[in-house]
């Protein structure tokens, strides 16, 4: 493999491929980019198929963490850790503590935190062996729910940029995904009188959104083309690629899944197809702005961390506004607003 020729390789400061045979550790950290202060980005544990889709995953991952970071305006840079495996069989103390040590022999240039398959638990096993990790119980804790609250304002900001809404009342939301936060998402919509179309692999919890929110469950295929309002991905990535976009009815797409397009292409694809986006590391902000008041020195404060998310709203409000008063897309436009942060 080409590595210094992938196109996901954007001038990455540093990456690193960890292992320890004993534990069965086998992980990648991709620190992208430290102008605006130490990288930041959480863990995921994911069973890839192969090793270079896990190492182009930590490279798209830690370069949306630079984007995120500036224009949520926190003092981090961006970066992330991939686990290669599958969770179910290979977590172990053992693990997590060799991780902690790998995380550790980067001094500080990369903080670690919970993602996809980790757990507050997994991180305290991690942080016996490093102080360079964050979302600890009794801190800032599971950013779950700081995620989930972002995009439930970025939804209504896109709402009311598109169609001139206030409310949420009477819109239909269709959701992909509803692992943590796209659960605590759909909590949050069907309490603000949305109504729900939901998909997921993991059956119990469809029948509990069914029950508990009055949700139309549908199949992983058939999400994509619902009569909906909004098509939020709160999955894994590239769900927004060719194929769906000629099934979406919906017009809007705002979601909490991190790198929800494909390719960037995709951006001017939706844009010229009058369907409004919400720039993913924008509206999915809220958890690292929570587990970035655990990183810096002051004491960790949830009513700060609350007031921050909070203008995840303003912050979408005027990419909107500029992508229409411009004519272009708005994962360019915001690309642009980042680009000027990190360049400063």
């Amino acid at each position: 493999m080409a590595f210094f020729d992938l196109v996901d390789f954007d001038d990455h400061e540093q990456v690193v491929f960890c292992s320890d045979e004993e534990s069965g550790l086998q992980a990648i950290i991709a620190v992208h980019n430290t102008n605006l202060g130490p990288a930041a980005g959480g863990c995921r544990f994911w069973d890839y198929e192969q090793d270079e889709l896990a190492l182009v995953d930590a490279l798209r991952l830690s370069k949306g963490m630079t984007y995120k970071n500036a224009m949520a305006g926190l003092k981090l840079g961006g970066g992330k850790a991939v686990i290669v495996g599958n969770p179910k069989k290979l977590k172990s103390e053992a693990l997590f503590k060799a991780f902690g040590k790998a995380v550790n022999n980067l001094n500080g240039r990369y903080f670690t935190a919970e993602d996809v398959n980790i757990t507050t638990a997994d991180m305290a096993i991690v942080n016996q062996e490093t102080e360079f990790v964050s979302g600890l119980e009794g801190k800032s804790g599971n950013p779950g729910p700081f995620t989930a609250l972002g995009t439930f304002l970025g939804i209504k900001a896109a709402v009311k940029h598109k169609m001139s809404l206030d409310s949420l009342e009477g819109i239909t939301v269709a959701v992909q995904g509803l692992g943590s936060v796209g659960y605590a998402l759909c909590e949050r919509l069907y309490e603000a009188g949305a109504k729900l179309v939901v998909t997921d692999i993991n059956e119990s919890i469809l029948d509990k959104a069914a029950t508990e929110l009055n949700a139309k469950v549908v199949s992983l295929d058939d999400i994509y083309h619902q009569d909906a309002d909004v098509f939020s991905p709160c999955a894994l990535g590239a769900s927004i690629n060719d194929d769906t976009i000629k099934q979406l009815k919906a017009v809007i797409v705002a979601g909490c899944a991190n790198n929800q397009l494909a390719e960037s292409r995709h951006d001017k694809i939706l844009h010229d197809k009058g369907i409004l986006y919400a720039p993913d590391y924008v509206i999915n902000a809220g958890g690292i702005i929570n587990v970035a008041l655990e990183i810096y020195p002051e004491p960790y404060d949830a009513e700060k961390a609350t007031s921050l998310v909070n203008n995840i709203y303003n912050t979408l409000t005027s990419v909107f506004e500029n992508s229409s008063r411009e004519q272009r897309p708005t994962g360019e436009i915001a690309d642009e607003m980042a680009r000027k942060i990190i360049g400063k």
